[in-house]
């Protein structure tokens, strides 16, 4: 069962990405439909970030995933190429 932090930990962790969720849906989804002069386009970033955040997110998403098996081979490796 899981303890009283660890359930804080996670609503808090459900609630941040249901924030990112909407926020990024309404960014990307509702508001193009909105006219460019309404006062809600001020808290948004301009349209290409849309594109650029998620992008570059997922890239260093990539990059610590395909490292971190790596450097824990790394010895085992190191380890081989000197009795060669």
């Amino acid at each position: 069962m899981a303890t009283g932090t660890d359930q804080v930990v996670g609503f808090g962790l459900v609630a941040v990405s249901l924030i990112i969720f909407t926020y990024y849906t309404t960014w990307v989804i509702l508001l193009p439909f909105i006219d460019s002069q309404h006062v809600i386009h001020k808290y948004f970033l301009p349209r290409a970030y849309a594109v650029l955040i998620p992008l570059a997110t997922g890239l260093l998403l990539l990059l610590f995933v395909g490292k971190t098996p790596i450097l824990q081979w790394s010895p085992d490796l190191a380890g081989c190429a000197s009795t060669l």
